[in-house]
């Protein structure tokens, strides 16, 4: 008997260790895959993907440059997941910022990185199409940077004008960002908050979504009004308001996105 229980042990621990060695990794990034993983998610059903622009700017005194690019993967993997059939590109992080000379917007803060306008469209434009060859049919742009979001639904349309006879379709989802700046903007003004606290940038509402996301973004010893780069109050600034923000931007995304590929 003991012979026979031993040897049962032994088959069933190495079914499971197939089992576990031959499952898809459990990333919807794409970048954490290889090629023919992701050959088979495409070949299972996985046919959306989430392009996410971030932007690399300055984000105040208390804040880290990189935190658009940080905050799009990490809010478009939520977002994949919640959609089921999707993975998420590796971040644009290069998106227009201002101009060079004289320099304008973030441009006129070390760490900035601007491009043209016709040299991020031409991007996004060859990364969907690159998508598309693959296999993708639902491809879908999400920018964390309200300079990125006319571009987005330019080169949108253009695709799907080329591309209408064909099942594939690009998507330009502007209402990621709005729900950011406004959506979470609004949700802090019920619960109190003055707008000129919540900001547009680097202030209450900015600095609660990057404390929910990343805290080593920010440097909570530099919270206070006034920062130069900054509009709005990041003081009060919390990660408990932060992921009010985060489950309001992935909710509303990812229906959508759900919307506007169910109407094609």
């Amino acid at each position: 008997m003991r012979f026979g229980s031993a040897l049962l042990f032994c088959t069933v621990l190495l079914v499971l260790t197939a089992a576990r060695g031959d499952a898809a990794p459990a990333s919807v990034f794409i970048e954490d895959l290889t090629w023919t993983e992701l050959r088979d998610r495409i070949t299972s059903g996985t046919s959306t993907v989430i392009i996410p622009i971030g932007g690399t700017e300055q984000n105040g005194p208390h804040m880290a440059i990189g935190k658009h690019n940080l905050r799009v993967k990490v809010l478009a993997g939520k977002i994949a997941t919640a959609l089921g059939n999707a993975v998420v590109a590796p971040v644009l992080p290069y998106v227009p910022e201002g101009n060079l000379n004289p320099p304008s917007g973030h441009m006129r803060w070390p760490g900035t990185i601007t491009v043209p306008e016709d040299s991020f469209e031409t991007m996004i434009e060859y990364a969907a199409r690159s998508f598309k060859v693959h296999g993708f049919r639902d491809i879908v742009f999400i920018g964390d940077h309200g300079s990125t979001q006319k571009g987005e639904e330019a080169v949108a349309r253009k695709l799907d004008r080329e591309w209408a006879a064909t099942p594939v379709r690009a998507y330009a989802i502007t209402q990621y960002y709005e729900e950011s700046e406004t959506g979470f903007g609004k949700m802090l003004e019920s619960r109190g908050y003055k707008p000129s606290e919540i900001g547009t940038h680097a202030g209450l509402a900015d600095t609660s979504l990057a404390l929910a996301i990343a805290p080593d973004l920010v440097r909570t010893d530099r919270l206070k009004p006034g920062g130069e780069g900054v509009n709005g109050d990041p003081s009060r600034a919390s990660a408990e308001l932060g992921n009010f923000g985060v489950d309001a931007i992935v909710s509303r995304t990812a229906a959508v996105i759900k919307e506007a590929i169910a109407r094609h």
